[in-house]
This record gives structure tokens, sequence and C-alpha cells, in this order.
């Protein structure tokens, strides 16, 4: 409910608006005098509006044109996201992936495995300042909130728990108080160290690109359009070929003047394409000398981790994000569509892996390892210093919207096929009884089942029967009729929606020939665990013999293979060094008794 603006005089108001001037100076200190101006101009009209949240909590908000600019909770004041559009930089930001955008609408906070670490670290905040949430591709404001912890603080609990207590967001009931804009498109702002001070065509060219992409390249990994990787390779192909023709200076180890020559090439690059140089660099070292051919099927993300970083040379460091591609998928596209290096193949959704190597290319045969190059023998995963450890996804059971429960979650702009957690479900239906004033009087455990629930969650043959339900089979009517389905969600990567429960890594124990035992692990790749990398670190445990082999009945996966009966070293492995939650795993209970030979 909503109070309309009082009416007051005209000294009054010029004192309303130069304490609100004064609050928002305190509150907001990157407003600049002009910017504050605009928002509150002296002779225009800045309507005062009382609302109520849901919770019988007041809201002051400030409506300007129509539009609410600031809203005042609990005497502390906060810019909308139709203020923050205008100003985007007002707020230290957050950023995180466009599905986690539906989540903060519907109620939940902003989680910390869900930001997206940038280049340049995340934003300087302490616990509770204002700050505000964007998507990737775009730096336009779609959340307001208060950081539950410091930075360091965030940092120093491994990105987990919560990192933003929200209050506001696009689309939500304060947006639609407006005039139900849509966020501007906002290129984000990058880093230019050679002092440019700010976007070159080409960055700019590149940013609009990645939005037209949208939601497509987010859901199927490495699917660009051919066109998007051209200026990318020829690009790298020419720095590819300028250092391959000063490699003869570089062999010469005496020849001062000619490495000192090189340095200077390099620093006349833009960091842009000295990343693109390295990319390049540390792919063809890596495929030179440390992928085998019977590692293939390999994760794509197990070659960046386990070969790639450790090719890269002393005092550098990889990063994908400051090259002209952005992603390993683009990088790897040019590879293979461009150079005909490798073959990348999407083995499960989500989930690419190189599946063959042109050994004979010309410009691979004449790639020379350097010196003090990594060799094959050296990069199990435990040495690779420069590898960056596994992390396990964290995985969330959802409820899908469907057609029949549509209803229920038309006024919080929810569609079929919308995914929820159970509490955000719980929160929706609860606002649903309450705003219908649906609570029975006479006892308050029980809700009136009004013509909407009847349809969405009784059966036929109780429409003339049951006239309310307790809450809690309200609720899990409600979750019976959504379609099952999970979130994995990896550090750093967009998150991936799956229908269904998520299938459990299979543990099995198999009889082979003249009652020889062998243990078998599968669905491995779907929890981002590369099969050849579980089965040399099983092999050097039990100093028993390992095989990968096709799955049976599932196209283009496969299982490990191990001698014996290995099901507690394997339980030990992925609980202990993988840390994988016990609950994901099946078989565990097939481990040998003690005493019992194999």
């Amino acid at each position: 409910m909503a109070e309309g603006p009082s009416v007051v005089s005209s000294k009054q108001q010029r004192s309303r608006r130069r304490k609100l001037k004064t609050e928002l100076s305190a509150a907001l200190p990157a407003l600049s005098a002009a910017q504050l101006a605009e928002l509150v101009p002296g002779k225009e009209e800045l309507n005062v509006v009382r609302v109520y949240a849901h919770k019988g909590d007041p809201v002051t908000l400030y409506v300007l044109h129509k539009n609410p600019v600031f809203f005042e909770v609990d005497k502390q004041i906060y810019p909308t996201v139709y203020t923050l559009w205008r100003y985007p930089d007002l707020l230290p930001a957050f950023t995180t992936w466009p599905a986690v955008l539906q989540k903060l609408a519907g109620g939940a906070d902003l989680m910390l495995p869900g930001v997206v670490l940038p280049p340049g670290g995340l934003p300087q905040v302490r616990q509770g300042d204002r700050c505000a949430v964007t998507v990737v591709r775009n730096r336009a404001p779609v959340a307001v909130g208060t950081a539950t912890l410091s930075t360091a603080e965030m940092l120093g609990a491994g990105m987990k728990g919560k990192g933003v207590s929200v209050l506001h967001t696009y689309m939500d009931q304060l947006w639609a108080f407006g005039d139900k804009s849509a966020p501007p498109s906002l290129p984000p702002l990058t880093a230019e160290p050679s002092g440019s001070g700010g976007f070159s065509a080409d960055s700019e060219e590149e940013e609009e690109e990645e939005e037209r992409e949208g939601d497509v390249e987010d859901a199927r990994p490495g699917a660009e359009q051919e066109g998007d990787t051209d200026a990318p390779c020829h690009a790298l192909q020419e720095l590819w070929l300028s250092e391959s023709q000063g490699g003869e200076g570089q062999e010469r180890q005496g020849d001062v003047g000619r490495e000192e020559e090189e340095e200077e090439e390099e620093d006349a690059k833009s960091p842009q394409e000295q990343m693109d140089a390295l990319l390049l660099r540390c792919f063809l070292h890596a495929l030179k000398s440390t992928v085998r051919k019977s590692e293939l099927p390999l994760l794509t993300s197990s070659f960046l981790r386990n070969h790639m970083f450790p090719c890269c040379p002393s005092g550098k460091q990889i990063d994908i994000k400051k090259s002209s591609y952005k992603k390993l998928s683009r990088f790897l596209q040019c590879m293979e569509q461009q150079r005909g290096f490798v073959q990348v193949k999407e083995l499960s959704r989500g989930v690419e892996s190189i599946v063959d190597v042109n050994w004979k290319h010309p410009e691979l045969r004449s790639f020379s390892v350097p010196e003090d190059g990594v060799s094959g023998d050296s990069l199990a995963p435990e040495s690779c210093a420069d590898a960056r450890p596994y992390q396990p996804p964290e995985i969330t059971a959802l409820y899908s919207v469907s057609t029949r429960l549509q209803p229920l979650f038309a006024d919080a702009n929810l569609r079929k096929g919308a995914a929820l957690s159970a509490t955000e479900v719980r929160t929706i239906l609860t606002d649903y009884v309450k705003r219908n004033e649906l609570v029975d009087e006479r006892n308050k455990n029980y809700v009136t089942v009004d013509p909407a629930l009847c349809d969405c969650l009784l059966d036929r043959a109780e429409y003339q029967e049951v006239a309310r339900l307790q809450w809690d089979d309200l609720f899990s009517r409600c979750l019976d009729r959504m379609q099952h389905c999970h979130q994995l969600l990896f550090p750093g990567q967009e998150p991936i929606l799956k229908k269904g429960h998520p299938e459990p890594i299979d543990i099995s124990v198999a009889s082979r020939g003249s009652n020889k035992k062998v243990t078998l692990i599968k669905n491995l790749e779907l929890y981002g665990l590369d099969p050849h990398t579980v089965a040399s670190a099983l092999q050097r445990r039990v100093q028993a013999s390992s095989a990968i082999n096709p799955l049976p009945g599932a196209k283009d996966r496969v299982q490990v293979q191990i001698q014996g009966n290995q099901v507690t070293h394997v339980g030990k492995l992925l609980l202990d060094e993988f840390r994988i939650p016990r609950k994901h795993i099946q078989g565990l209970e097939k481990a040998q008794k003690p005493g019992k030979k194999k």
C-alpha cells in the first residue's frame, strides 16, 4: 500500500531538499555536485511517497519524473536502479551471471560462489557498505544492497557464503513503480595500462558482438559463429609469425643486443596482443611436449589447468579474459576451425573435450620447445605448482515452474521454465496467500483454497471436497507438481542448469575372468573431473593397472577401470582430495571389508 505525496509549503520543500542533499552527499560520496543537482532539482517537483513492504516495514520513496530515484529503509538511503543507470559508477559493483538475476528478482541474496572475479579483483568494500550488482558484459546495475562482509573477509572465506544482502532489483515492485524501462547496454570498462583512457573502436565492437550473442553463447560453450573468431585468429597468426622469424636470435644466448630488440618489440605490443601470443605459445608447447594421445579425449578445462598453465614462462601468467578471445572455448574454436591444430567436441552437455590433435601440423612440428620447458613426465597434477587446483561445483536443487502452476507465479514475473529453490517457492506462495487474504481467520495454520489454488494444486476428485489446506501441505503439493532440476556452479564459470536430479559419481565392482575384480567409476565428467587425471592418481596410489573404456549405453562417455576392489581408495580420493560431497557419490558401501582377500 502507498500514501500519496503530502502538500507542504515552499519553505518546507526547500528545507527538505537541503536535508536530502546533505544525506545523499554523506551516503553517496561518489555523487558530484552537478549530479546531485540533477537528481534533486531546485525547481522541479520531487514527490515523497510512503509505501509499506510485504512485511509491513515502511519505505520512503523519492520520485522524480514519475521514476523513483532514491528509497529510504531504516533511516538509510539508497539509489534505485533508475538512478544507477544514469550514473553506473555511483556504487562499488559486484558482477554475476545473467541467470542469477532471476534469483535476485525473486528475493534471493547474492551468494559469493555466483560472483564473477574480474581481472582487477573485487571492489573494495567494508561490511554494510552500499553496493550494486551487475551482470557480465553490461555494467548497468540490476540490483542494490549492502555488503555482508568486507572484501578481505570474502576472499578469506574462499568466496563461500552470502556476499550482498539485496534490497532492490530490476523487475521488482519498486522498479514497477516507475516507467518499467529496461537496463541500458553499457560496455564494461577495461583497464588500459598504456594510458589511453578509454575504449578503442575494436574493443567496443567486440563487446557489442558479445552482447548480441547473449544467452546462446552462455548455453552452448564454444558455439560462437565462425566470423567472430576471424579477426583474433588473423591477429594471432601475425603475432606468431613475427615470433617465429625472431626465434633464431633467441637461440644465440650470447646475442644480448638481439634479445634487447625482441624485448622492445614485445613492449611495443598491446597487452591484449601479448596475451594472445602467450596463449598460442603455451598451447603449442603443451601439445608438443605434455599431451599424450592416450589421454584423449581430454577435458578442455583440464588441458588449460594441467597442461597450458605449467607451460607458461616464469614471470608470466595466463589470463584468457585479457586476450582477444575472452573465453577458452573461443580460443580453442579458433585453434580448431582456423588453424586446424585440434578437434573439439561437446561430449556431454556443457562439457567440451579435445578429441583429436593434428600431430603432423607443420607449425606444431616446427615449434621449438624452450630449453627450460616443462616435460611430460613432470606434469602429474600434484606436482604442477602453477596449475589451478580442482574445486568441486556447488550443486543446488531447484524446481521449474510448470504450465499448470504458472498462475501462482505470474505476480512474481516468473514464466514457465523459471528455476527456483524450495525457499523461493515457499516465499512466493506465502506472498500469494497473504496478498489475496487467504489465511483462515479461525485457524491460521490453514489456507483457504481459491480458484487458482484449486486448479493448480488439487486433483479433480478433490475439487468439491477440499476447501482449505495446511501450510505444509500447500508447499509440498506445489513442489511435487513442479519439475525437478539442478544447477551446477563451477568457480568462475556461468551456472549450468540441468533437468532432473544430479547423477552421482557411480562406483561399482565387477568380475572379470577367473574371479578377478575390477572397480568401475563413471559420471566423473559431470563434476568437471578429468577421467584420465583420476585414473592416473588411482594408479599411483594402489600400484595397479588402470584403463579408460567407453561407457556402455552412453554415447561419447567414458568410465575409469582399475584392477581390484579399490572402492576405499576411490572414496578417499574423491572425498578428501577432490572434496566431492558424500551425497553425490554412489557405491561407497561396496568397499572391501577388513580382513577379506581381494
